[in-house]
């Protein structure tokens, strides 16, 4: 298995790139299922799970080919199986997001339980209930059969503003006869790039960027050429390494339009950053200080659905809170096994209590040192990345596939900065 050696303690300068969003590259592969025509897109990461997600399309039937380094073509034409491979679907969450897709489609599908991080219990009751309100009938037996012999349009309140389930319901209503309203519908920007996407093939989607979605049915799709926006989340991945390596970096092409809650979150814990045009310059070489709420009381980073802070982005704070001086607590709402990873910060130096499942006081700043740890998500493993980084010493880093599902050639883009970071087999 792969291991990353990094060689910490050194500043970084220059710019940098980041990649396509991973978390719309994903349900725009899959809204492909859904078109008459091929479907182009542009910016694609080329990541693990993108890799897995195109392995499971073309098992299916569907023609794939990478006509650039960053841009697939998928040719839904000669697809014609509705049953994912169960060795497929274990090794990606995403694998659901074919569901709303395929049922659109063929009237039926059948999937096995998905794979993905273990970052805590991920209901997918919302995909169920929204793909019932359509008029489909859901069946659990160890995996998931779902048919409808006809979609009808609805007015539908989700029982919660689930990015995935948002877009698996939106995938099968496009579809649906007549109109459907989706409310307490997830806004993400991966969700916003799925509905312009979709609009794009001939969908009628109005509300995007909004929690209420309304959506007319169409008889059919057609093919499209689309560009993946840039990643928020990785976007915010660096904006943590500039202040744990006291580092001025500039991310270009940032999509700026997606970082307000990014900005300010990073800002609490006393990072600053300037936006010019389409860049962001962000002054980690700046001592930061940790800003107290009013009267004294401890700050707190928490996240929650769109446009508040990013769920994604908890463990990336949490490793930049330990090179900030001052007392925060980070609260992650959503996933109750996420915050586990502290043990490893711990472990090189930070100074962290882990106060439940859910939530973290970071006091700092903490000198930290080389040390092996393992990565054991996507997220929580760039954060001890991050964390090698800023550290006195070499550290080893297990587990790297993990950093690489999400992360597009990350050890190379890492040593453009200056960054001393070596893949060992």
């Amino acid at each position: 298995m792969a291991t990353f050696r990094v060689e910490g303690g050194r500043r970084l300068e220059g710019r940098i790139r980041p990649a396509g969003n991973k978390n719309a590259a994903l349900p725009c592969l899959a809204a492909t299922v859904l078109a008459r025509e091929p479907v182009t897109l542009e910016n694609v990461p080329r990541i693990r799970d993108v890799l897995t997600f195109l392995e499971i399309v073309s098992s299916l039937g569907a023609a794939v080919e990478w006509t650039g380094a960053n841009e697939v073509t998928v040719d839904p034409r000669p697809l014609a199986a509705n049953a994912i491979d169960q060795g497929l679907a274990e090794g990606i969450r995403a694998s659901l997001l074919l569901a709303g897709p395929l049922l659109a489609r063929f009237g039926h599908v059948q999937l096995p339980p998905p794979g993905g991080d273990v970052i805590g219990r991920r209901r997918m009751d919302t995909h169920f209930l929204a793909f019932e309100a359509l008029g489909a009938k859901v069946e659990l037996n160890g995996g998931f059969s779902i048919r409808a012999r006809e979609l009808r349009g609805t007015d539908f309140f989700l029982d919660e503003p689930s990015v995935t389930g948002t877009e698996n319901a939106i995938m099968a209503a496009v579809l649906a006869r007549g109109h459907t309203r989706w409310r307490n519908a997830a806004a993400e920007p991966h969700v916003q790039d799925l509905c312009n996407m979709l609009n794009a093939m001939g969908a009628e989607i109005r509300g995007i960027g909004t929690h209420v979605l309304d959506i007319e049915g169409v008889d059919a799709l057609g093919g499209t050429r689309f560009r993946i926006g840039g990643d928020h989340i990785e976007t915010g991945s660096f904006m943590g390494l500039a202040a744990v390596t006291k580092s001025e970096i500039t991310v270009e092409d940032a999509p700026v339009e997606h970082l307000d809650s990014t900005v300010l979150g990073f800002r609490r814990l006393g990072v600053e950053c300037t936006v010019r045009g389409s860049d962001v310059v962000v002054h980690g070489d700046a001592r930061h200080r940790i800003r107290q709420d009013a009267f004294g009381h401890v700050p707190k980073i928490d996240d929650g659905p769109w446009p508040a802070f990013p769920a994604d982005l908890t463990s990336i704070a949490l490793v930049t809170a330990t090179q900030c001086e001052g007392t925060v607590l980070v609260h992650e709402k959503m996933f109750e096994s996420r915050m586990y990873f502290t043990d490893k910060l711990v472990g090189l130096g930070a100074s962290i209590i882990l106060c439940d499942p859910h939530r973290a006081v970071v006091v700092g700043p903490s000198p930290l040192k080389g040390g092996v740890v393992e990565s054991p998500d996507i997220r929580a493993g760039m954060a001890l990345l991050i964390a090698a980084l800023g550290a006195d010493g070499t550290s080893h880093i297990k587990n790297i596939r993990q950093i690489e599902r999400g992360y597009e050639r990350i050890d190379e883009r890492l040593r453009e900065l200056g960054a001393h970071v070596e893949r060992e087999d």
